[in-house]
């Protein structure tokens, strides 16, 4: 964003705007120009059988505007040469630079001396026109492919509403506030900073930073991150707890910057063989010289026409963009997509992958305890045994009353009666609801009171116990009543995610420090190829090590704290967070979102940008080697040779196939 005040300290995109708007001004002042030059050619003129009226100086017409062309329009590509140059790394820039410094320099020689033969001047402002046409439409490619970036930056408002000790609020900008202050988030605003909420209760739109597309309900001692919208009806108040760079926001910046900024293997692949290009280039317009000076008995302008038009040819456009482009689409479509590239070849390398390898907890589970399974004794419903347990925990803070409560929705357990709560150390909770005593608890609960349970209710708890699953019973009035099987609650998208990625042609395993009984009831559950149980945090990276040890290349699935080694030896390490944990140093990959099915998501855009970048080198190489030969006049003796703006026509054409191609990776289908 360009504000005149950048008072947000989160770091701007590369804004390559203003290039943008250099090339396309000069493309359209040099084209203007152009036409009057092309009108008073002699070339033209004796191609198209016209003459074009002459008066006293209509001679110098053609030279004068070639000129201005070649000092305005040519200009941008002679300073960006001279950098080339300083840096001693010739690339295309000094190949257009030598080009049109050729033609415009024969073309005055010409002026001067008649017996030189025709000019070029007209093959040097189509040139220069065309080659301001390409970098322009590059530029705008480049900033489209930026999006992502300039999106987040854009998230940031340019004030906040800080509350004063008075309680009275004011707008101040955002480089006034400090750690520890309080600010007010109306209905509608954007958050200021990342903090955390002190008053008030109000649904977050978080979709622009994590991809959860519904509301999250926020409450007292609840996080919320800056650039996210107050989507409910209460102002909050927020206390700041980071500013800046500090905020989850520029977090995923610099990612994002770091990522487009990176040099992956393929783009190395791309930057040789433009340099292998400039060299190849000259011998060629060497060979060239040498070879029409022999055939044509001299210097001849037919010599230079073929030397000028191969220097054309040979700039490396196409291939500059061959690869860049691809990579800034595939960054801003990951983004878009809830992934952000901290390591750019491991998207070149994702499409390879053998295993993927996740932890359990927090990533194929949702890290939480849920009911998973409920029965209940003849003539009690499952749905008056939930309220009634849920109604008995009311007052519990222990997991397990939270499952239970969070499992009935509505208000029905609140509008029950509930009287003499009481908390029975290691064994449950007892409570009166409706007037009825009734016990909550585990086996030890059924022994602390001496109840029996039916033999339904018997198999119930022996079936889920096998999976390492807790089971709890509802007692009421001396009779066990129901029984509730309690678990890690496997998330909806694991079971998709495990059976796309078998459809990909890839293994799955799974890490847990749960015991066997839980780890192998998981794997059933989910399908998973391999398990290892009962494994410590520190053994995790040994597991890897055991997957790698088979020849397979292994990515590694985990949030990104206790899975830290582990990540760092995988060959792919890919850590879930929620958005305000986006910079975790050892991995590769991080998932905005907790969810499985964006593996697959990011291993299909692998293997559509790895195919992209591969087209687009082939095109852009390909492109080359057909065209020097013939810029070169090696069709010469059957009668064709290939003007230089012919040429200059054709590369700017590949450069666009190129810049195409590089966007049709936005089509590509990620879903199913």
């Amino acid at each position: 964003m360009s504000h005149d005040h950048d008072h947000n300290g989160a770091e701007h995109a590369i804004d390559h705007t203003g290039h943008e708007d250099m090339f396309r001004l000069r493309f359209w002042v040099c084209l203007t120009l152009t036409f009057p030059v092309l009108f008073w050619s002699d070339t033209i003129q004796s191609w198209l059988g016209y003459s074009a009226p002459t008066f006293t100086g209509s001679n110098l017409i053609v030279p004068l505007l070639s000129t201005a062309i070649f000092v305005y329009g040519g200009l941008p590509f002679l300073q960006m040469a001279s950098v080339e140059l300083g840096n001693r790394r010739p690339g295309m820039m000094t190949l257009i630079s030598l080009a049109i410094t050729v033609a415009f320099i024969f073309s005055l020689a010409t002026v001067i001396w008649d017996d030189l033969g025709a000019d070029f001047f007209w093959e040097l402002v189509t040139l220069i026109d065309v080659m301001l046409l390409g970098h322009w439409i590059e530029m705008r490619s480049v900033r489209l492919a930026s999006g992502a970036l300039q999106a987040l930056a854009e998230l940031l408002p340019e004030t906040a509403e800080l509350v004063g000790d008075d309680g009275r609020v004011r707008d101040v900008y955002l480089d006034e506030l400090n750690v520890g202050d309080v600010v007010a988030v109306k209905p509608g605003s954007r958050v200021p900073a990342d903090g955390s909420v002190i008053e008030a209760s109000t649904e977050m739109d978080e979709s622009m930073i994590t991809g959860e597309s519904r509301p999250v309900l926020k409450e007292p001692g609840d996080d919320v991150i800056a650039g996210t919208i107050n989507d409910g009806r209460a102002t909050i108040r927020v206390k700041v707890t980071a500013l800046g760079e500090d905020t989850a926001l520029a977090g995923i910046m610099r990612l994002v910057a770091e990522a487009k900024a990176s040099k992956s293997k393929t783009q190395l692949l791309a930057d040789r063989a433009a340099a292998f290009l400039f060299y190849a280039a000259l011998v060629a317009a060497a060979v060239t010289a040498v070879v029409w000076t022999v055939v044509d008995g001299g210097v001849s302008e037919q010599m230079v026409a073929r030397v000028v038009t191969v220097l054309v040819i040979a700039c490396p456009h196409a291939l500059g963009l061959a690869i860049p482009l691809v990579v800034a689409n595939t960054t801003s479509i990951a983004a878009a997509n809830g992934t952000l590239i901290r390591n750019r070849d491991a998207i070149d390398t994702a499409k390879d992958l053998d295993v993927v390898v996740f932890d359990k907890t927090g990533t194929l589970t949702e890290g939480r305890i849920g009911v998973t399974g409920l029965t209940t004794v003849a003539g009690v419903s499952k749905r008056d045994a939930l309220v009634i347990a849920a109604a008995g925990e009311r007052d519990s803070e222990h997991v397990i009353g939270r499952a239970l409560r969070r499992e009935v929705e509505d208000e029905a357990a609140d509008m029950l009666e509930v009287s003499d709560f009481e908390a029975i150390a290691g064994r449950g909770v007892a409570a009166t609801v409706e007037g009825a005593r009734i016990h909550v608890g585990g086996p030890r609960m059924l022994e602390y009171l001496g109840v029996d349970v039916t033999p339904d209710l018997r198999s119930f708890a022996e079936t889920f116990g096998a999976r390492g699953e807790s089971v709890v019973y509802l007692v009421e009035d001396g009779e066990a009543i129901a029984a509730f099987a309690l678990a890690d609650v496997i998330r909806e998208e694991s079971r998709l995610a495990v059976e796309r990625l078998h459809e990909m042609g890839l293994r799955v395993a799974m890490l847990t420090g749960d015991s066997r009984e839980v780890a192998r009831s998981v794997a059933a559950e989910l399908d998973i190829d391999r398990f290892f149980a009962e494994v410590l945090p520190g053994d995790k990276a040994a597991n890897i090590e055991t997957i790698q040890a088979g020849g397979d290349m292994v990515a590694m699935v985990g949030d990104g704290v206790n899975d830290a080694p582990a990540l760092a030896r995988a060959d792919i390490g890919i850590a879930v967070g929620s958005g305000t944990d986006v910079a975790v140093e050892t991995a590769d990959l991080v998932l905005v979102k907790n969810n499985p099915l964006d593996i697959v998501r990011i291993l299909r855009l692998s293997a559509a940008a790895y195919r992209k970048q591969r087209q687009n080198i082939w095109w852009a190489a390909g492109y080359n080697i057909v065209m020097i030969p013939l810029a070169a006049g090696i069709l010469a003796p059957i009668g064709f040779v290939m003007p230089p703006a012919v040429g200059a026509l054709v590369m700017s054409i590949s450069t666009i196939v190129v810049a195409i191609n590089a966007q049709l990776l936005r089509t590509v289908d990620l879903e199913d």
